[in-house]
């Protein structure tokens, strides 16, 4: 998960990223993206989140009560250290949004945007159960694959439902900003469209002829989206 900078309201500097990862991805993959930000004077944080990346926690150590709580325990630890007058964007990319979901509830004051870079967008009337099981796209199946395989958790549904629940009083107060990769092969053209329309975002941006790794493929036109939302949401 990316989170574009740690953001004031009186930016003297460029605003502020900061960046995760999860679905077995780090922050490495966002390397050539961190450079052109920081070489611009973006304030950039990144950090892998459990399980992920070079974090050493390992799987075997999750208590499955609060799987999330766990995994997501360096995004909660950085949001919860911030200023009461910082605000980042958060940028979550594939399955990085399970963290933006708990962010947006715990700490939506402190959130000007979220944007989703080919991610799964859930919202307050659409569940992760419902992508999952509802969406008839081909690589839906993906999805079930990683999620069930590394988190048998998720195979319990009102413990699913309940940690990444979300509600319109929050998730309606954060922009969201979703980006489309057109020629994305793990999560599709289709279900990306599908969940823009069942959970509309503030803004859609598309970048054609692009897969899931837009980071390692069309970075200057992603690094472009993310300076231009910088800037836009404050």
């Amino acid at each position: 998960m990316l989170s574009l900078g740690i953001k004031t309201n009186n930016f003297i500097t460029k605003k502020a990223l900061c960046v995760g990862s999860w679905a077995g991805h780090g922050t490495w993959c966002w390397y050539k993206i961190i450079t052109l930000l920081q070489s611009y004077g973006y304030n950039v944080t990144v950090f892998d989140l459990t399980t992920s990346g070079i974090n050493p926690r390992q799987i075997i150590d999750l208590n499955f009560s609060s799987v999330l709580d766990y995994v997501l325990q360096p995004l909660i630890d950085f949001m919860a250290s911030l200023k009461p007058k910082e605000r980042v964007i958060l940028v979550g990319h594939s399955l990085a949004r399970l963290g933006m979901s708990v962010a947006i509830e715990r700490f939506s004051k402190k959130i000007s945007a979220v944007l989703f870079v080919t991610a799964f967008m859930p919202g307050p009337n659409l569940t992760y159960i419902t992508i999952a099981e509802d969406a008839k796209f081909i690589n839906v199946v993906a999805f079930k694959i990683i999620v069930t395989f590394n988190f048998p958790l998720f195979t319990a549904e009102a413990l699913v439902l309940k940690q990444t629940k979300l509600t319109k009083g929050k998730n309606g107060s954060v922009h969201r900003v979703f980006i489309v990769c057109d020629q994305d092969l793990a999560i599709d053209d289709g279900l990306q469209r599908w969940m823009i329309e069942r959970n509309p975002p503030t803004e859609v941006n598309v970048i054609n002829g692009i897969d899931h790794m837009v980071m390692f493929t069309r970075p200057l036109k992603l690094f472009s989206y993310l300076g231009q939302i910088a800037e836009k949401y404050d």
